[in-house]
Order: C-alpha cells, then structure tokens, then sequence
C-alpha cells in the first residue's frame, strides 16, 4: 500500500495535524476543525433546500457541537444524554430532533419537557408512547430501504418498517392526536451506490401520493439520513455528483411540490478532519517460514476502531518509513482475540517498520472517540485534540 497524503489532506493542514501529533503520546486522534467547518459549508451549498441535522452519535465533541451550532447546524440526538450535552452549548430544542427509533417513554417525555417537538418512530409501540409522553408532536416513520449492503457500513433490519406500516402508522399518529410529518429512510453509512436514493425516495412519493388521496394527509418533510461517504481506501464519487443525482431524484418524484428535506451528516462532515496517530509495540511472525508479519498497535478495535469490524471500514494508513513493502496482519493491544483490525484485506507496510514507529491512521474524525470503550483491559478512552 502507498498512501498519498495529497489524496486525503492539503499539505499545509497535514503538516499542521502531525506538528502538533509528534509532541503527544499516542493514542489519540486529532481533528481538524477548519476541515469540518468547510465540510457543512460544500454540504449546504451541494443542497441549498435542505436543512442539516448533525449526527452527534457520529462525534459528540463540544468543539465540534459548538463550531456547528454557530454555522446554523441543527442535531439529531440519539438519547437523553446528548440532549443535555448538545442543549448544555446553547443549542435551542427546536434544533433539535429525536432520531432515534428506540426509545423509553420517559425519555421521550424528557426530550418534551426541553421543548422537542420532532421525533422519529417505526413502530406502534413506540407510536404510542411519544402520543403519550409528547402529545400533538410532529412524528415522522423511518421505513426500510433496499441497497443498503452496498454500504461499506451497511444498518441492518433494526431500524424502519415496511411502507404498508409506515402508511398504518402515520394515519394512526393522526389519530392519537400526533402530527404525522414526514418518512425517513437510511441508505447505509458510507453508501457508494447513488441509485439507492432513487429507490427510497420512489418509495417515499407513492408514501406521500397514498395518504394525500386516501386519507387526507399531507405530510411535509422527507429526512434522507446520512450514508454520503468519507475519503477512505475505496475511493467514491464527490459530493457534488451525489448532491446533483440526489437533487434529480428528488425533482423528478416531487417537481414543484418539493417537501422539506432533512439531512443527517455524521460521517461525511467530520471523518476527513481527523488523523488517529499509533505506535507500533510489536512486530512479529508466527514461525520460522512464515510470509506475513504481524503489526501490533497500540489502538485497537477497543479504542477507536470498531468499524474494522469484518474489515468493513478500510482505513488510509501512512507512515514515515520507506522502503520496500510487504503484507502484515494488523491487530490491536487488548487481551481479545477480536482485536485485529486487517487480516484478510491485506495492508502493505514497509519492511523495517519497527516498534516505536508511528501509524497515522487518516479520515477517522468520526465514530472513533464515540466508539471508543471506557477501560477495555484498564486502556483509557481514546484521546482526541481539536486544532
């Protein structure tokens, strides 16, 4: 493998991220905020008619809260806990949705209580409760999507119904006195296939077209979710492709009755800005004749890299050694025979890679420090530093 730093970062801000990584101890991974800030901005240029809800699952960093609060950002909160700390840096709740389809009805009244009013749901359990807990709430139902195996990280069945529930559930909400809003979907993380969007949004039109001419409701707003790509090994279109194909799906189903768009960026915002550094700790081979190498690190799936996780996610790496190179398996610190992150995509490192040699691991802003385990082993949480 050869990484070309000019194919992930501008060389003025790699040279700024590394001077300020070569005087702290590794692990940690450090971020760059003028990259996010420019991220929200090409996001909210590509599309103009959407409104941007920040993943905070993705990284709940207050610097970054705080930089996305002051550009406009609204966020999309996964639970009590990131409600306090998003609304904690002045953010008001009415920038604020409740996205997660999973969820306590008291929590669903404590996001009520702080003055939330959007919240998703896909189930009638779940329906029920926020009609309870949040009565007269704008309510909107995530439905399954197809394709979403062609994401590097694909959702599984967990979250969404079918579009027969959803259509069950949104007359429901009316009933319960909710307001029925909008559908939601999720293509997958870090989803290459642009086509998937014209599949789920077909599919929220006829949503839309059914409830409109059978039951006399209008609802308002489509939320795409996330699932635009970071910069990693497997290269993607830009966002300028996606946004114009997506803007086109969008036109074709909806023309001049456009409903309001929600956006939900995690990944695509943040995860170019970081650089999680490593040490190497050991290098070594299983016997006399073996061909690979085994690189020992002291970051792991435990401390920052569990979308390793069936090699889905495939990180740039970069070192400072040159030479020639040969194929390792690269594993993690822990006590868990789990920890390794690459042993069948086979990574090229340099031959004299050797212990105490640093591993820059590029576009892991995101879901990294959030990912990142407590005391696995007695190991500390990752570090992270925002320049």
């Amino acid at each position: 493998m050869s990484i070309k730093i000019e194919d992930y970062y501008p060389r003025a801000t790699f040279n700024k991220l590394k001077a300020f990584a070569d005087e702290q101890e590794t692990p940690f991974v450090v971020i760059d905020t003028a990259t996010i800030s420019q991220a929200y901005d090409d996001l909210v240029t590509s599309f103009p008619f959407a409104k941007i809800y920040y993943a905070v699952k993705a990284n709940p960093a207050i610097e970054i809260t705080e930089l996305l609060r002051d550009k406009g950002s609204n966020f999309d909160i996964a639970s009590i806990y990131e409600l306090d700390k998003v609304m904690s840096a002045g953010v008001g709740p009415e920038r604020i949705s409740y996205g997660n389809t999973i969820k306590k009805a008291r929590d669903v009244r404590y996001f009520f209580e702080k003055g939330v009013r959007l919240f998703a749901t896909d189930s009638e359990a779940d329906l029920r409760n926020i009609a309870k807990a949040a009565p007269g709430a704008k309510v909107y139902v995530r439905i399954l999507t197809e394709g979403s195996t062609s994401a590097d990280w694909p959702l599984s069945r967990k979250f969404g119904c079918n579009p027969d529930m959803a259509l069950d559930l949104l007359i429901l909400a009316k009933q319960l006195g909710l307001d029925p809003y909008g559908i939601s979907f999720h293509v997958g993380s870090q989803q290459r296939d642009i086509d998937v969007w014209d599949a789920a949004i077909a599919k929220v039109k006829f949503i839309f077209q059914r409830l409109k001419e059978e039951d006399g409701i209008t609802l308002k707003m489509i939320n795409m979710g996330g699932g635009f790509p970071a910069n990693y090994i497997q290269r993607t279109n830009d966002l300028k492709t996606y946004a114009e194909e997506i803007t086109r799906f969008l036109q074709e189903d909806f023309g001049d009755e456009m409903p309001e768009i929600i956006l939900e960026p995690g990944r695509s915002l943040i995860a170019n800005a970081g650089i999680l550094v490593s040490e190497v700790v050991l290098v070594a081979r299983k016997s006399r004749t073996a061909v690979e190498r085994w690189v020992y690190t002291d970051v792991g799936k435990f401390s920052g890299l569990i979308e390793t996780m069936d090699e889905s996610i495939k990180f740039p790496i970069w070192t400072e050694k040159k030479g020639e190179m040969e194929e390792v398996v690269i594993a993690g610190p822990t006590c868990d025979s789990a920890d390794i992150m690459y042993e069948h995509y086979k990574y090229g490192l340099p031959l004299n890679l050797s212990s105490g040699d640093r591993l820059y691991w590029f576009s892991t802003g995101a879901y990294t420090t959030s990912y990142s385990a407590v005391e696995f082993n007695g190991f500390p949480p990752l570090k992270s530093f925002y320049v």
